[in-house]
């Protein structure tokens, strides 16, 4: 049955055929030839409003985008007074893994040439000792080779210092993050008024949506930015009546951001496979256009074999569960062709099977891979999630050592009052309550064939509201929102999300004309005044409250200092040979590397499961070991000199159970030290801790170690070369 729906103005009814003349003669002779130039001068004009509100708000959202990226950098040098401390000291501020990536750039502009730097990458012997390895196939750095290359060939040093490149560019990056943010409100509402609000409040919220002035190398600051870009361009594509020509540049800007994301991230598999999760779950219940959700699936995975192939054929992507999954459900598809035909429950019980199939091809795909690839290298991150939701409790070091991470644990609850405080955590709940029930309701008369037998005027209007873009939108983010729930780290995903999502809610005329004709109020007007006015008064609320604060904050000058780091760098460099190797802590000897250059035991990319073997040795100068023990796993490695860290030694941060030395202990069978319980099977370890009994200078430590530098926080210590004689 096909239904007729009267156009706006116009009446539908018959006209008698005779008396169509006459109509014509009349109107060719009276008002209606006016009101035909009137609604052609209409029209034009309402073109010209259209391109000028592109153009305005286009102006407004490349605007928003420098203010915030000037924003953080401001923060970030009025913070360290960047451009006034010395170079040991900005690159000391390159905390953990982000000194280890940035001296990789570093690596590549001090060589003599590209091409040499492009060699001394792909076989590098310095980051791992006694082990040569490619760094472009274990680490995500071809971002630190491309602006190298680029800051070589355009002689940039003329215009700025390395270091500043590097962070300007990273910075620059936040402008295009948050303009993709403002393209995506703007397409979901329609007005681009959503995306200034969302601007808004990301900025507002930048605690929770960002934390790029502080951590700038690390690799998702580089990755999220593309990310966002990908998630407008899918928004634009999932709308209806493209042009062939938009759609196929559309898939190709989905293909770009993708490759990107996947390029810069090593976390890229895992956020790739909750975005197909979405797609899946969307198409199942007919909610998204099957052909572009392949072309999705198809664009994931040879992003992510593009990566692998650039990586050097990198196992652990080949390995990925996105690649099996997708494959897995192209696959199942061409099994099942018949899912969106018969009753509900018949249709229901087709979507189980159909789910069941995906689920099995993908385990028994993913499982193949990895046997003949004999792939270890991500089984701490499974170890790690089987521990973390309750699957048994581990006694294995490495998932351990997430577990007792803050940034691993569960989102904290503050974090929803502090979004609760621009507003935006109130609006995400009611728009997100919304268009959740107006999802349901469509779901389920897609999957009971309500819509082709009985298209009635409010299912039309939940139709009309659940656009295929919405949709995508609705269901990632509560899928990224339950990531960020139980991954704290993993909230930046969610939380810009959050302000995209909001706004363009609260901006809706589609959504605000089904509450008001639900509630029996409807009338285009009122719509037209709630969907501005709301986000007019936001926008007031949060100059208002937040204005006086953010100028305070830039106002607000602070130094960096840590001399105690600064005169450890400074002696390495001067004091030991530059083949010298350097056992520690992952998170120092990141900046051992960076500041002087030379050779590592360890290092903070955990991505391989022989550094993680590697890592946990080394640290065994916090566990209870003998000297000679300790001695004999150093020199293993090559080791030279080993920094004693009292901040891991007598470590308070953590309570009893999580502190790295307590880790250790349970992985040696060792009971903890201090008041509180121990698992029976444990056993008092013979030997004293080492990092404690090695400050008394005993000859049976002496003879091994012999202390070379120390001050407040440090303490270095070379190994003796064979074992002294008494």
């Amino acid at each position: 049955m096909t239904a007729v729906r009267q156009r706006k103005g116009i009446k539908a009814t018959e006209v008698p055929e005779e008396s169509v003349f006459h109509e014509k003669n009349w109107k060719l002779n009276g008002k209606t030839l006016a009101d035909k130039y009137l609604l052609e001068e209409y029209s034009a004009g309402g073109k010209l409003w259209k391109k000028l509100s592109l153009i305005v708000g286009g102006i407004v959202g490349i605007s928003l985008g420098i203010f915030t990226s000037v924003y953080v950098a401001t923060l970030h040098e009025n913070d360290l007074w960047f451009s006034n401390i010395k170079e040991v000291e900005r690159e000391i501020s390159f905390r953990t893994e982000c000194g280890l990536y940035y001296s990789y750039y570093k690596q590549m502009l001090q060589a003599p040439s590209i091409q040499l730097g492009l060699h001394r990458l792909i076989f590098d012997n310095k980051t791992e000792s006694m082990r040569t390895i490619n760094i472009l196939e274990r680490m995500n750095v071809y971002q630190e080779v491309f602006l190298s290359i680029l800051y070589r060939v355009f002689h940039m040093n003329n215009f700025f210092e390395p270091v500043y490149f590097y962070i300007y560019t990273l910075f620059s990056l936040q402008a295009v993050y948050v303009a993709a943010l403002y393209v995506t409100s703007w397409l979901l509402s329609g007005t681009w008024l959503s995306g200034v609000l969302a601007a808004f409040w990301y900025i507002t919220n930048r605690t929770d949506t960002t934390r790029v002035e502080f951590t700038i190398p690390l690799r998702e600051n580089w990755a999220l930015p593309f990310f966002a870009v990908q998630i407008a361009a899918i928004t634009f594509l999932f709308r209806s009546h493209l042009r062939p020509t938009h759609e196929r540049l559309t898939l190709l800007a989905v293909f770009i951001s993708t490759f990107l994301f996947s390029l810069a991230w090593q976390f890229n598999q895992f956020m790739l496979l909750i975005q197909a999760l979405v797609l899946f779950t969307l198409d199942c219940l007919d909610l998204l256009p099957r052909g572009k959700v392949t072309w999705i699936y198809i664009i994931q995975v040879a992003s992510l074999l593009l990566v692998c192939l650039l990586q050097f054929f990198n196992s652990m992507i080949v390995g990925s569960l996105l690649i099996s999954f997708n494959l897995s459900t192209l696959l199942a598809r061409k099994l099942q062709n018949n899912l969106k035909t018969g009753g509900f429950f018949s249709r229901l019980g087709k979507l189980f099977i159909h789910v069941l199939l995906v689920l099995c091809l993908t385990f028994l795909v993913n499982n193949f891979i990895k046997k003949v690839l004999n792939l270890e290298s991500d089984e701490h991150i499974f170890k790690f999630l089987k521990a973390k939701f309750g699957f048994g409790a581990t006694r294995d070091f490495d998932a351990n050592l997430y577990l007792c991470e803050e940034a691993f644990g569960l989102l904290p609850f503050n974090t929803f009052t502090r979004l609760s405080g621009t507003l935006v955590f109130y609006a995400y709940v009611f728009v997100l309550l919304v268009m959740t029930i107006t999802s349901a309701v469509v779901a389920f008369q897609n999957l009971s064939g309500s819509v082709n037998n009985k298209p009635a005027d409010k299912l039309q209007k939940c139709i009309t509201l659940l656009k295929p873009g919405v949709a995508y939108n609705l269901v990632h983010t509560i899928l990224f929102g339950l990531l960020a729930l139980s991954t704290m780290r993993m909230k930046y995903l969610w939380t810009s999300h959050i302000c995209v999502f909001a706004a363009s809610g609260l901006c809706s005329s589609d959504m605000w004309g089904l509450i008001l004709r639900f509630v029996h109020l409807y009338t285009p007007q009122r719509v037209s005044v709630i969907r501005y006015l709301t986000p007019v008064l936001i926008l007031l609320y949060l100059c208002y409250k937040f204005w006086p604060g953010v100028m305070a904050e830039l106002s607000e000058l602070r130094e960096f200092y840590d001399p105690d780091t600064v005169e450890l760098m400074n002696w390495i460099k001067s004091n030991t040979p530059k083949k010298s190797v350097i056992a520690g802590s992952m998170q120092l000897l990141a900046g051992v590397k960076l500041c002087t250059g030379r050779i590592l035991t360890n290092h903070p990319h955990y991505e391989d499961k022989s550094l993680r073997e590697r890592t946990k040795q080394v640290y065994q100068v916090y566990a209870k070991r003998s000297p000679e023990e300790v001695h004999r796993i150093l020199r293993s490695f090559g080791t030279d000199f080993v920094i004693l860290e009292d901040s891991i030694c007598y470590e308070r941060r953590h309570s009893r159970g999580c502190r790295l030395r307590d880790l250790l202990d349970i992985a040696n069978g060792h009971t903890m030290d201090g008041p509180g319980e121990n698992d029976p099977d444990l056993k008092h370890s013979p030997h004293p801790r080492f990092c404690e009994e090695i400050k008394r200078d005993l000859p049976s430590y002496t003879m091994y170690f012999a202390k070379v530098f120390h001050n407040k926080t440090f303490h270095v210590y070379k190994l003796t070369r064979h074992k002294k004689t008494t």
